[in-house]
């Protein structure tokens, strides 16, 4: 009774004891495969919050838990255009800037493209970026195609001629409307955000005609098939194929993994760090963004993962052979051809969503 009471007057004179101290935690909802694991053991260390930490590799399985409340989350990663659809439904808080005093260490360009969905970024930080291309075995393309072959080319994926090509060694492709559909859309010539069921629909056809060559639709399983040989040609994210490479190198079992980002343009995607308005350890929470985002943090992350991220200051700590590889940092005239999403209304993305099922099913 008298410890209960003890306890009670120094929480309320402000007094952590150290029982309680060690019983911090903030609970992290990451993507798969998308963190340097000693970083968070070394934030642990640090600071003595212990990190609890769960993955999700599709948008949409954050966004359910996310629109029902009470996620138990206290830092989450939403993607751009979800974190635009996110802000406006009021899911987030805003950031108290005053606790992230590595926000400083933040690139301008990054930022400013994420004002987009996030204007004057008062609700999220950049984690990384990306983009979403072709991933592949360079052996088995050179089979294919001959010795000279480039894989910069959307047709690779969208001529239904050319993907058929790769069935037989396996192709998968990101199980995510938000990325194949607008991909189909640019390489048509059309608008990637368009909204009207004329331009979705051209969309969808392409997509069924080249559906018979694809093994699966998956949003995290290429990355292991990437690396062990199972598979030969991905629609994939940038930073995941680039993992698979490492994996292959590092397995030294023969498998040279490529990533090309087409040079008809394609899509740059933002990943990004925000707290949920009902979040419990929001002290924790920015904590451990602030941490995040110290310059040699980022740019562990980024040498670990193959991800550019959007802390100007970590660029002089990455890995030579990450900064300037050009499907990593793109060069400039790369950078401009890239487009960005926006969150699409409920009608769009109800009808991208009965699309997708419908090019899943092969119906």
């Amino acid at each position: 009774m008298r410890r209960a009471l003890l306890l009670l007057v120094l929480t309320l004179l402000g007094i952590a004891p150290a029982s309680a101290q060690s019983e911090r935690a903030v609970n992290f909802y990451n993507w798969s495969d998308y963190i340097d694991p000693e970083v968070l053991a070394e934030f642990t260390k640090e600071t003595g919050i212990k990190v609890r930490y769960d993955t999700f590799d599709s948008n949409d399985t954050l966004e359910t838990k996310l629109l029902t409340g009470k996620s138990g989350y206290d830092v989450v990663v939403p993607t751009g255009y979800f974190l635009e659809r996110q802000i406006k439904a009021g899911i987030f808080l805003k950031l108290d800037k005053s606790k992230l005093p590595n926000l400083v260490n933040m690139w301008d360009e990054v930022a400013k493209r994420l004002a987009v969905y996030d204007p004057g970024n008062q609700y999220a930080v950049n984690y990384m970026w990306g983009t979403v291309g072709i991933g592949y075995n360079m052996r088995k393309a050179r089979e294919i195609l001959g010795p000279d072959a480039r894989m910069d080319n959307w047709d690779i994926i969208f001529k239904p001629e050319q993907i058929a090509r790769f069935k037989d060694c396996g192709v998968h492709m990101l199980d995510s409307a938000d990325d194949a559909l607008p991909a189909a859309l640019n390489y048509l010539g059309l608008d990637p955000n368009a909204t009207n069921d004329a331009d979705l629909g051209k969309a969808a056809d392409l997509m069924l005609k080249v559906r018979p060559s694809v093994r699966k639709f998956h949003s995290s399983e290429y990355l292991n098939g990437l690396a062990s040989g199972e598979i030969c040609l991905v629609l994939g994210w940038s930073g995941d194929i680039k993992q698979a490479q490492k994996r292959a190198a590092e397995a030294k079992g023969g498998v040279e993994v490529g990533y090309a980002i087409p040079q008809g343009g394609a899509q740059m995607f933002f990943d990004n760090l925000a707290i949920p308005k009902d979040a419990r350890n929001v002290t924790e929470a920015h904590a451990l963004i602030n941490f995040l985002q110290r310059p040699e943090i980022a740019a562990r992350n980024t040498n670990f993962l193959g991800y550019p991220n959007g802390n100007l200051a970590s660029q002089k700590l990455i890995d030579k052979a990450v900064l300037e590889d050009r499907t990593v940092y793109p060069e400039p005239a790369t950078l401009a051809k890239l487009y960005i999403l926006r969150a699409r209304d409920q009608r769009t993305q109800r009808l991208a969503n009965r699309i997708w099922t419908r090019i899943k099913t092969g119906r």
